[in-house]
């Protein structure tokens, strides 16, 4: 009846388009405020907050690396002691914090992610036999989840075509002994325009636990800088979503344009009693470089002032972990380049001194970053719908194996080493240029460019360049390699010597490029 008196109320009014709509009468507005503020319920201890979580469930749990987690909600779990939990996360954190918390106290069962990057302990419990482990690309992870809060049961993507993801066989679960227990599923393959695409389901959990920086009294959630990540996605997409703030402010705090979840998306809010907000990879400007030796500096140093000379200006552009972030040092002030981090954030800057270090703003290799004027942060499913949308002009990332027709292998050694594809299946998917920068062979002298790749595939006939210290290489899916230029010490026959396949010369070869200093 309340409605019904309201409609009335409203509808013999005209609202003219050039004045704002007439005002509801106040006691209106406190009864529809009280209404929307009595659904989300407020808790001041975190196992309370948890409530409701039992043996066998499924929790989604934000953040991306150490940044923007749930660590307290974490915590709570572990003193819940709920087992045999099946997991969905970006990453899983390190040994000792985050997520690796529960798997050290063996209360998870599954583990759904892109990444495991450099948590020994989930790598060896996987390899062991003691997890199960779905590896999936970071975007469509990201895309999984919005699906499943957005009510999409399934969609297609080009991303993993001609992979495991796409032919099935990545290793799920290994037995004590080593042997393949579970293997993934082949994907369902369709064409469009030319592309082949595979058909991806959405994901949905009982419980999303999430981070934000402040809610309000209704439950409406803003965040500080990259820690927008996975959580925006998961809050949407869980039966209950827990939301974890650093403070809770009065309703009317944040203009309306400014809400980054609507409360009509949260179930729980908790202010946290504490935050450790620990930094997986503390970098800035004035620490020292890591150790390397002379000749291994000389060769990556050569690789990155080559590198340095892809970048355009007014391009995008999307640099992996290692040499080709540390290209982005020469990027010429003479240029603008807007650098890309799929963790969400467009316009990334140098790395700050140490008094500028802020453990909410991280790029995709976990270090700590700054942002350049004008640039911005977002969710992590609207950094891969750039990524797959087209908008990203330049690739940039390593590999552990190329083949003579692009194909790319960089992100596992069955049975010996699991660090995930992270991003990388989505970045190479894209309409965009690919550029691998990566030494010529391994520690064991083997050559990385081959006939065919050993490893399993990141992306099918998908790089452009190969950077090298000894050569640079043009890549046609179809004709295969062509040397474009050699570094003026290697003699051609160390490089037919240490490419495993064989190459076609270009009539124009070059002595290999480097940037200047002025350029």
């Amino acid at each position: 009846m309340a409605a019904l008196r309201l409609l009335a109320w409203a509808l013999p009014r005209g609202v003219s388009i050039c004045r704002p709509p007439p005002a509801l009468p106040h006691r209106l507005v406190l009864r529809f405020a009280s209404d929307r503020c009595g659904r989300v319920h407020f808790y001041t201890d975190p196992v309370q907050a948890v409530e409701g979580v039992k043996d066998g469930a499924t929790v989604m749990l934000g953040g991306f690396g150490l940044c923007g987690i749930p660590e307290n909600l974490i915590g709570a779990l572990k003193t819940k002691g709920v087992k045999d939990l099946t997991i969905v996360s970006s990453n899983v954190g390190v040994e000792d914090f985050g997520l690796g918390i529960l798997l050290a106290s063996k209360q998870v069962r599954r583990v759904v992610c892109s990444y495991l990057g450099e948590n020994t302990l989930c790598e060896k419990m996987y390899l062991s036999g003691e997890l199960d482990l779905e590896m999936t690309p970071q975007g469509t992870l990201a895309e999984r989840i919005r699906a499943g809060g957005a009510g999409v049961p399934a969609f297609y993507t080009p991303t993993g075509y001609g992979t495991l993801v796409q032919e099935g066989g990545a290793p799920i679960r290994y037995s004590p002994d080593g042997h393949l227990v579970t293997l993934s599923q082949p994907r369902e393959v369709r064409e469009f325009k030319g592309r082949h695409y595979l058909l991806e389901h959405a994901i949905r959990a009982d419980f999303a636990m999430v981070k934000g920086w402040k809610a309000d009294r209704s439950g409406n959630v803003i965040f500080r800088g990259s820690a927008r990540n996975f959580n925006v996605p998961m809050c949407k997409a869980a039966d209950i979503s827990v939301v974890e703030v650093e403070e809770i402010v009065d309703v009317g705090s944040f203009r309306p344009e400014d809400i980054h979840i609507p409360n009509i998306y949260v179930d729980r809010v908790i202010k946290g009693p504490k935050y450790e907000k620990r930094i997986e990879r503390l970098t800035t400007r004035d620490s020292q470089p890591a150790a390397a030796s002379k000749q291994q500096d000389s060769i990556r140093t050569r690789i990155i002032k080559r590198a340095a000379l892809e970048f355009e200006d007014g391009m995008y552009a999307n640099l992996g972990i290692g040499i080709p972030v540390l290209a982005s040092n020469f990027i010429s002030p003479k240029m603008k380049v807007y650098l890309h981090s799929e963790n969400g954030v467009l316009g990334l800057g140098p790395f700050p001194l140490k008094n500028e270090v802020d453990p909410d703003i991280i790029n995709a290799g976990k270090q700590t970053v700054t942002v350049i004027p004008g640039g911005c942060f977002f969710a992590s499913d609207d950094s891969f719908a750039m990524i797959r949308g087209g908008h990203i002009q330049l690739t940039m990332l390593g590999a552990m194996q190329v083949s003579k027709y692009g194909d790319l292998a960089n992100w596992m050694v069955p049975g010996k080493k699991v660090k995930g594809m992270g991003g990388a299946m989505d970045l190479v998917s894209g309409e965009t240029k690919v550029v691998v920068t990566m030494e010529h062979c391994t520690k064991t002298k083997q050559p990385k460019i081959l006939e065919k790749c050993t490893m399993p595939l990141t992306g099918k006939r998908c790089v452009d360049l190969i950077i090298t210290e000894k050569a640079v290489f043009k890549v046609d899916p179809k004709k295969g390699l062509t040397l474009v230029e050699l570094w003026e010490g290697t003699s051609m026959d160390d490089l037919k010597a240490t490419t495993a396949c064989a190459f076609s010369v270009c009539p124009n070869l070059k002595p290999m490029q480097q940037i200047k200093p002025d350029a």
